[in-house]
């Protein structure tokens, strides 16, 4: 499969266009009545009338009802948060590996990048694109517009992971880039010292934003399905290690297991969710049990 027409399968989109990603953002003071909400990009819609009650303010009454009937109606109204998404794309080159699969974990997260986009443009709100190493690269900003989602995966669909990269310092940037309350979508393997990451992610839930950590790994980094002498490179740092696989085995399924639970455990305190993700599940499969999760747990 080549460019970009392979992020976008008609039978993805198909399923989770059905699923409903806005983020519950709890307003408060804002219940049933009609205060003013916190939220920039907040808005009301009609929904139905109900009686008068003295107290009610009186700028809500439905004047109009009031001249064909002569009874007292209050205007009710729904509220409506309008959610503005950030796709953040790791273009370090450890991203553009894999051992067996398909995809890369790279190519495996402009697969959810791309589900995940077309499901908030056609819930009309609005989607943008960072991708980043060791600084900043692509910014395409927040727009829900339909021609929105060709312009990030025309920009995704002409990378290449390449080079180091700088999680944390990336992301403190993209703390002060998301304005309002927004939803930061990363799409990383993560592969840091987990604590000044920590540190970047509790930063922009500071901030108010809210954050769902895709940590994709390629399934041989999950597995460790090596037999024998194993002659290991660090992509990044191209320096090389011959190891004997079944010796060390052990010892690194218990380091990786650790390390993506520490992740999880601190994400979960800072109501940041992780997803821990493998490039031998399908992306579909994966993204659609994780979005079912988020909507039984919303509502």
């Amino acid at each position: 499969m080549a460019g970009m027409e392979k992020y976008l399968r008609p039978e993805v989109i198909r399923q989770v266009a059905r699923l409903d990603l806005r983020a519950k953002f709890i307003v408060q003071g804002f219940l049933t009545g009609l205060h003013a909400s916190p939220f920039h990009g907040f808005s009301v819609e009609f929904s139905e009338h109900r009686n008068y009650v003295p107290g009610d303010d009186l700028k809500y009454l439905d004047w109009n009802v009031y001249g064909k009937t002569e009874k007292y109606y209050i205007k009710k109204f729904e509220a409506e948060t309008n959610m503005t998404g950030y796709l953040v794309m790791d273009l370090s080159q450890s991203m553009g590996w894999t051992f067996r699969q398909e995809l890369t974990k790279f190519e495996y997260g402009i697969c959810l990048a791309a589900a995940l986009g077309y499901l908030m443009i056609h819930q009309q709100d609005p989607v943008g694109l960072v991708t980043f190493d060791t600084a900043l690269r692509a910014v395409i900003p927040p727009h829900s517009k339909r021609t929105q989602l060709g312009s990030i995966l025309a920009v995704l669909a002409n990378l290449k992971p390449t080079g180091t990269t700088d999680i944390p310092h990336c992301l403190h940037q993209v703390a002060g880039l998301a304005r309002g309350k927004s939803l930061i979508m990363l799409f990383s393997d993560l592969l840091t010292d987990p604590e000044p990451l920590l540190q970047s992610l509790y930063h922009i839930r500071h901030r108010g934003h809210e954050v769902i950590l895709f940590h994709i790994l390629d399934e041989a980094e999950v597995h460790f399905p090596f037999d024998g002498m194993i002659e290991f490179e660090d992509i990044e740092a191209h320096e090389k290690l011959t190891v004997d696989s079944k010796g060390i085995k052990g010892d690194y399924l218990k380091s990786m297991n650790e390390f993506r639970e520490h992740l999880r455990t601190e994400c979960s305190k800072a109501n940041i969710d992780y997803i821990g993700m493998d490039t031998s599940v399908s992306f579909d499969k994966a993204l659609l049990e994780y979005l079912l999760q988020r909507q039984r747990r919303f509502g």
